[in-house]
């Protein structure tokens, strides 16, 4: 069962397309994506999947493993940053440090698309909030970063303030569209939802596909600036999201049934941001080097969630 998942995810089309990507970075084609096509199609998968949440959540009732949702997910938001801050703070400035730990305590809107194609090629749904949990974790892990920078390194120059950065997370593009559009799936009208349903579901996958061959083009280039840190940087970045998806897989099982849910809580708790963190830590750890945080969390940790994270994940959750 599990090498057929396993096998299942590597021969998936889409990300067949990320490998086709790293390839043709490596090899130095001329292959591009335009910057436009490419913030265009990110849009597209988040108006997509947040619409499509909010009208699974129109349909829900809001019950207690919704509330428990949310609260967990906020939980586990502010607290992966919390214990991995120390030790990346063994080898690492505290610039630095906050700046990986809030990119692993936030997530990554790129890695939850890919594990929505992954719980449609099993035939699995998931329920509308988790949408909802997802935006909702970007903003406590920032905070959490800046709260231990400010706490251990105080002469770190803060710009604004902290009231400033939560502000910039809220207010982040991702995070708005993503949560408008579930707002907008949530109150539109069934009948009159139904006739964007094939811009919403019937050409997600090809566009994620086109979309995964430009993360693997990215994620080739950005992979050589992060070299000269080393292999404690390159196993962090796979233990620690491996520690903390499976932990989570096993965990949601006290308050859940749902095997959708809980492989999207997994792949959430597992995922780095390299969007909405590093625009935040402009502001708030301008000392903090994005040759570190964000070739860990593109380079290394969106990779392997995409090809063994998520089947090992999976299993955990079918299994418990």
């Amino acid at each position: 069962m599990d090498f057929e998942i396993l096998l299942a995810n590597l021969t998936n089309p889409t990300l067949l397309y990320f490998v086709l990507g790293i390839v043709a970075a490596a090899v130095k084609s001329d292959l591009e994506i335009p910057s436009n096509t490419a913030k265009f199609i990110s849009l597209y998968l988040l108006f997509s999947i947040g619409f499509k949440g909010g009208q699974e959540l129109s349909h829900s009732t809001f019950d207690q493993e919704i509330l428990l949702s949310l609260l967990f997910g906020l939980f586990i938001s502010a607290a992966i940053p919390l214990y991995t801050f120390f030790i990346l703070k063994s080898k690492m400035n505290p610039s630095d440090a906050g700046a990986v730990a809030a990119a692993y305590g936030s997530v990554s809107a790129v890695t939850f698309v890919a594990a929505v194609g992954f719980l449609e090629s099993q035939g699995l749904t998931f329920g509308g909030h988790m949408v909802a949990v997802m935006a909702l974790m970007e903003s406590p892990a920032i905070i959490m970063g800046v709260i231990l920078l400010m706490r251990y390194e105080p002469d770190a120059p803060q710009k604004g303030g902290i009231g400033n950065i939560i502000r910039h997370s809220l207010t982040n593009g991702s995070v708005i569209m993503i949560l408008g559009s579930l707002v907008i799936g949530l109150i539109a009208d069934s009948r009159q939802a139904e006739g964007i349903k094939p811009f919403t579901t019937d050409i997600f996958k090809g566009f994620l596909a086109i979309f995964l061959l430009e993360m693997g083009m990215v994620t080739a280039r950005r992979f050589k600036a992060f070299r000269k840190y080393g292999w404690f940087a390159f196993l962090f970045a796979i233990i620690v999201p491996l520690i903390n998806g499976c932990l989570v897989a096993w965990a949601t099982g006290l308050f859940s049934d749902s095997e959708g849910n809980r492989f999207i809580f997994a792949i959430l708790a597992a995922s780095a941001s390299y969007i909405a963190v590093p625009a935040a830590m402009r502001l708030a750890a301008p000392r903090a080097d994005p040759g570190l945080y964000i070739p860990m969390a593109i380079g290394v940790t969106f990779p392997f969630n995409i090809t063994i994270g998520m089947p090992v994940y999976f299993l955990i959750v079918h299994l418990t």
